[in-house]
């Protein structure tokens, strides 16, 4: 609505402005033309600007016409007509169908180039230099406008779908995490407790309680991230995510001695948190897996800016060592701050190692 008003103000600027003129004398119409078709063709050279918004396609017609009318005139009749004729150029040409914009363009170039040689006028070479210039930039305007919407939709698009790439890669870290740990960790014990149901009882109820345990958080967890997914809930996509509050609980969990220790940190931001959380996860389910250890060593240290996870288990997993999912899973989540990660073999055991640099919360 208030470019509409724009336009209602600038045609009645012009208008008056090229009716001064006349009625002053500063410009005085051809002696061969009649004086009322004179004033007729001035406000008609202004229509356009009035309608362009609507119809730019048939304002720009009707530009073309009212200048071809007015080349004869000369002066700020003409100009106004032409100057009207490009404002609506422009909206084809930003808005409108390419072709059309460029068949447009090129018919007025023709018709003020022709008629301002082959009709009297008072200024040949001012006719044709104003028209020309009117138009050709307003479509060159019109079309650095379409080229730069376009250009904005693309670098939209391609950021959405980056978006989607990264979020699918994120949820499938977290499900692997999740699911990865928590099966083991239930095999694991359903194993252990089978084994020893009729020797130690007292064992195998432990197992037990391990396996409800894991089971009950793991199905919390996973209707989380699917709610999320299914429905976008609000509520479910903030509940609380794991972080290093949740270690000890964690170590518990995976049945084997762990010798856990946190120095340097009171409280990570959420994504750090969450990340230095997943990669002990996923390694104490390698030792629970893969191992058969008697003893993990887990440290997390922090300060400057940055904070470092270190797991070594003194079992018999490196002896054959492939890099899974897992250990990708935990690598790229470190590669997100351009941290440093390692894993591999280590006497008398295995090691990861983690480093991730951020930013200090001041």
């Amino acid at each position: 609505m208030r470019w509409r008003l724009l336009d209602v103000l600038a045609a009645v600027v012009l208008a008056i402005g090229a009716g001064g003129n006349l009625a002053a004398g500063a410009w005085a119409l051809p002696q061969w033309l009649p004086t009322w078709l004179g004033w007729t063709i001035l406000p008609a050279g202004v229509v356009p600007l009035l309608i362009r918004r609507g119809w730019p396609l048939p304002a720009y017609v009707l530009g073309l016409v009212s200048t071809a009318a007015a080349i004869p005139i000369g002066g700020p009749v003409m100009t106004i007509a032409v100057l009207s004729a490009g404002c609506a150029l422009y909206l084809v040409a930003a808005y409108g169908e390419q072709r059309a914009a460029r068949i447009g363009v090129a018919a007025g170039l023709i018709e003020v180039g022709l008629l301002a040689f082959v009709l009297p006028q008072p200024s040949t070479s001012t006719t044709v230099n104003v028209g020309a210039a009117a138009l050709a930039v307003s479509f060159a305007l019109g079309h650095a406008t379409r080229s730069r919407r376009e250009h904005v939709a693309w670098l939209r698009e391609t950021h959405t779908q980056q978006a989607v790439s990264e979020e699918r890669l994120r949820i499938a870290r977290e499900m692997h995490d999740v699911v990865a740990h928590s099966m083991s960790l239930i095999a694991v014990k359903a194993a252990v407790g089978n084994h020893v149901a009729v020797d130690h009882p007292e064992e195998a109820r432990e197992a037990l309680r391990v396996i409800e345990d894991t089971s009950r958080e793991t199905l919390a967890e996973l209707r989380r991230m699917l709610g999320v997914l299914r429905t976008g809930d609000t509520e479910t996509a903030l509940a609380p995510a794991p972080t290093l509050a949740g270690l000890r609980a964690l170590a518990d969990r995976t049945g084997t001695a762990v010798d856990l220790a946190v120095d340097g940190l009171e409280e990570l931001p959420g994504g750090v948190g969450q990340s230095v959380y997943r990669i002990a996860q996923e390694a104490l389910t390698n030792v629970v897996k893969h191992a058969q250890a008697t003893r993990v060593t887990m440290r997390v240290a922090g300060g400057d800016g940055e904070v470092s996870v270190e797991v070594v288990d003194d079992g018999q997993g490196g002896s054959d060592f492939t890099p899974g999912h897992g250990l990708i899973g935990m690598r790229e989540r470190v590669a997100v701050y351009g941290g440093e990660f390692s894993a591999g073999p280590v006497p008398d055991g295995f090691r990861v190692f983690a480093r991730l640099p951020y930013e200090d919360a001041r």
